[in-house]
Parts: C-alpha cells; structure tokens; sequence
C-alpha cells in the first residue's frame, strides 16, 4: 500500500519545535541549487519559450531545445564567475545523461568541490518513467562514476514524484530528498524502512516559477529573493533556518537576468552569520542536533 503524504510526516508547528542552533553563533543556513538538464530532442521538449506557430508539439523542436542549450553552453558559465567571486558553493542538481553530455561543467563542478546530487536521468515526469527503480539507480551511478561516491540527495525533475519516490531513494541509498516544500527546517519523512530526510527547497526563489511561469521582470528576483531572506533571517532568533535559491543556467544565466541573481547572493553573503552550505553539510547538521 502507497503512504499518503500524512502517513510520512506528522504535523508539527514550527514554533512548538526544539530550537536548533548553527555553529559560530549562525543564525542561517544558505544553499545554492544549480539544475543541470539535458533535453533529450526526441522528446516533447520540458519547458517552452516560444510556443510553435500552428500549436502542436514539433519533433524536432529546435527553437525550444537551442534556448536551454544555450544555458549550458553559455550561462552556466556566467552564473560560475559570481559563485567563484563571491565564494559560495553550489549544489549541481544533473540529470544523469547530462554528465556524459556536458563533461566541462561535471568537471568545473568537481574542482569547486560541488555537491552532486541526483535530478532524474532525464528530464522527464517521475510518474511517466518506465522503471523508477531504474531511473534512480542508473542516475547514481551516472553520479559515482564522475564524483566516486554515491550521491547523498536527490531532487525530482520538476519536483515530480511517484507515491513510491521516496521509498525507492531510501532503499537506493540516499538521505535526503528536496521535493517536499513545506517547511523552513528539514523535516523526516517515513519509508518503508529508513527515514529520509527533506531538506528546505524553493517554489518562491525558483526562477522556472517566477520568470517562466509567473512572467516577472528579471528584476523580481532579486527583489524577492532578498524580501525572503529578510525575514526567515529575522525568524532564525528563535530557532536556525534554511533558505535555498534555485536557478537554472538558461535561465538566470540569460545577459539580462544574471546581474539580479549576483546582486541577491551579494547581499546574503554580507550576513556573517549566514554559512553558505551544501545539502550534504545541512544534512549532517540537522541530523547531529
């Protein structure tokens, strides 16, 4: 029998939890998610930017499937000069047949000591995959291939998941997932053996959400991003939290777009007692307390 959601997390109030403390007298934790996908061109492509003059979905959808390459051609690079010059690690979220596909960014991930963590093996609705199983075994494998060790995290292509997704993650070895946006804390969920723990993610600070769905001006990412920070830092007197931003190389890496996303990650890093971490450290964080 499938878990509902309320059979994996019991409800808890944040301000009835036990306080949880940063070390160094933090006050909150950042991450950085970097989603790294390949668009496989016989497919209906993920995303569209320009939708096709006769309606349909063209195979092959050049228009659509050149915009997010252009993301790994051009803007991861972009995005990589304001995590080098303002020190901050990122998460690389891949699709597992990204890493053969894009050898230059596994390894520029790799020499910055990024965490890797699994986003699928591609770009495609958990829910619609063949063999989940499959899908997030071949997808860590892809992983300790590059990296030599077994990704830690996951995070479902669009959030997507099966009623089975995080049972099929813990019994594959990870420890944590991202897809279940309800908290500002990690929260454990139950399996069908080991727990798995969710860490913090982002529908807000997200710029699939705000610039492809909610058509903002590129400006609004930063605005908003900082308008959150602004207050879960103000929230963190009484207990630690976790704020994630999540971007996308074709995307925020887009000329117009990348200034917003510098400006946003100068501001929190001005804070010295925010730590800028990977999952893997708020994990082993959390789970210390």
């Amino acid at each position: 029998m499938a878990m509902l959601p309320t059979e994996r997390l019991d409800f808890s109030p944040i301000s009835e939890r036990k306080r949880l403390v940063l070390p160094n007298g933090a006050r909150l934790a950042l991450w950085v998610i970097v989603n790294v996908e390949e668009w496989d061109i016989n497919e209906t492509m993920p995303r569209t930017v320009l939708t096709p003059p006769a309606g349909g979905s063209p195979m092959p959808d050049i228009p659509n499937w050149a915009w997010h390459e252009y993301g790994n051609r051009v803007g991861f690079w972009r995005m990589l000069e304001v995590f080098d010059d303002l020190n901050v690690p990122a998460v690389l979220a891949i699709n597992g047949s990204a890493i053969a596909r894009y050898t230059p960014i596994v390894e520029a991930a790799r020499q910055r000591h990024w965490e890797f963590i699994g986003h699928g093996f591609s770009q495609k609705n958990m829910q619609k995959v063949a063999d989940e199983a499959a899908d997030i075994a071949r997808t860590a494998a892809a992983i300790r291939d590059v990296t030599g060790k077994n990704p830690r995290g996951w995070l479902g292509p669009g959030l997507t998941e099966s009623w089975d997704t995080p049972d099929l993650l813990a019994e594959a070895g990870y420890d944590y997932v991202c897809d279940w946006v309800l908290d500002d804390e990690p929260v454990v969920l139950k399996t069908r053996s080991k727990p798995i723990v969710n860490l913090p993610y982002t529908q807000e600070c997200n710029d699939v959400a705000m610039m492809l769905i909610q058509h903002h001006a590129a400006g609004e990412y930063q605005r908003r991003a900082i308008d959150q920070f602004e207050q879960l830092y103000r929230d963190s007197v009484k207990s630690a939290r976790v704020m994630a931003l999540v971007i996308h190389p074709y995307i925020m890496g887009a000329p117009h777009r990348l200034k917003y996303f510098r400006n946003t990650l100068g501001h929190i890093r001005g804070h010295r007692d925010v730590v800028c971490w990977t999952g893997e450290q708020i994990l082993d964080w959390y789970l210390a307390q």
